[in-house]
């Protein structure tokens, strides 16, 4: 990939194949593939290979280069404007002349996908590995790698939401770490306000997507996109948020075990969150009093 169609982007014989609005746009298309690359090639394959007579303590290797492993965080966010300059170009001369070179049968956008199919792939490789280590040595550096890969997917996932978020005037990174992200149902009862549209609010929850931050929790609107791949990913439209240092909770509502409260300026504004379970309910409920305490 990166001699085929990186290092052709550049090659100035290749140069009258290029449209104009293709060019320099060489990072948005590969995002920090190369980075990936090196990091394999030079760090991660020379670790593996020392633990080839000793697979059972390959978790240790996982866990020291753990910190590296947040590059792939980078290329996914960068992945849906890669998705989108690679289906407007897609079917340019230029890259059907690379392919041909290169004597591929899949196009590009096969082997950009390569970067986000191996992260998860590392996760059901551990859990397979797991299987067959109970008690030996080096059982609980796998438990434990597996554990960090499985939060690094969480992180890219989150972050794949939070980069959809529309209409924030702010800096998202302002607000600390993006810790949870998810869809409910909320009610709002609001002590200002007329009685008419009190008495609403009672009835009919509204859809809302949650992103909670370190310094404060976001309340935006979903919206579907048509479209293909990244593109029909949904992007949400900011509503409102609330500052984490003046939220209280109380964690449970009666009548329904998957609803909790979350209250602000000492319950000038209460809103009533419905989770999809009580499992998802209870995981909410301990990061936002982690956050709180």
């Amino acid at each position: 990939v990166f001699q085929g169609y990186a290092a052709e982007m550049d090659n100035p014989l290749m140069a009258h194949l290029i449209s104009p609005e293709l060019q320099n746009k060489k990072d948005i298309l590969f995002g920090n593939m190369e980075e990936i690359y090196h990091f394999h090639n030079r760090i991660f394959l020379r670790e593996l290979e020392n633990y080839v007579e000793y697979p059972e303590l390959v978790g240790r290797c996982f866990l020291d280069q753990m910190e590296d492993f947040q590059i792939y965080e980078k290329y996914c966010q960068n992945k849906p404007r890669s998705e989108s300059l690679w289906r407007q170009f897609s079917d340019s001369v230029f890259f059907q002349e690379c392919q041909r070179k290169l004597d591929h049968k899949l196009s590009l956008d096969s082997y950009l996908l390569k970067p986000v199919q191996r992260i998860t792939k590392y996760q059901l490789l551990l859990k397979e590995m797991l299987k067959y280590s109970k008690n030996c040595e080096g059982a609980e550096d796998l438990q434990e790698a597996l554990t960090s890969i499985l939060g690094i997917l969480k992180a890219v996932n989150d972050s794949m939401h939070q980069i959809a978020i529309t209409g924030y005037d702010g800096n998202l990174n302002e607000l600390g770490k993006l810790l949870m992200q998810g869809s409910f149902n909320v009610w709002t009862d609001h002590k200002k306000g007329h009685s008419k549209v009190k008495d609403l609010a009672r009835f009919k929850p509204m859809q809302r997507h949650l992103f909670l931050h370190e310094k404060a929790v976001l309340f935006c609107k979903k919206r579907e996109e048509n479209g293909e791949g990244y593109e029909k990913a949904p992007s949400y439209s900011y509503k409102h948020s609330l500052n984490m240092a003046a939220v209280g909770i109380t964690e449970n509502v009666k009548g329904d075990a998957k609803k909790f409260e979350i209250w602000y300026n000492a319950r000038e504004e209460v809103y009533i969150i419905q989770a999809p379970t009580p499992e998802v309910k209870a995981t909410w409920v301990n990061e936002i009093r982690k956050v709180l305490t």
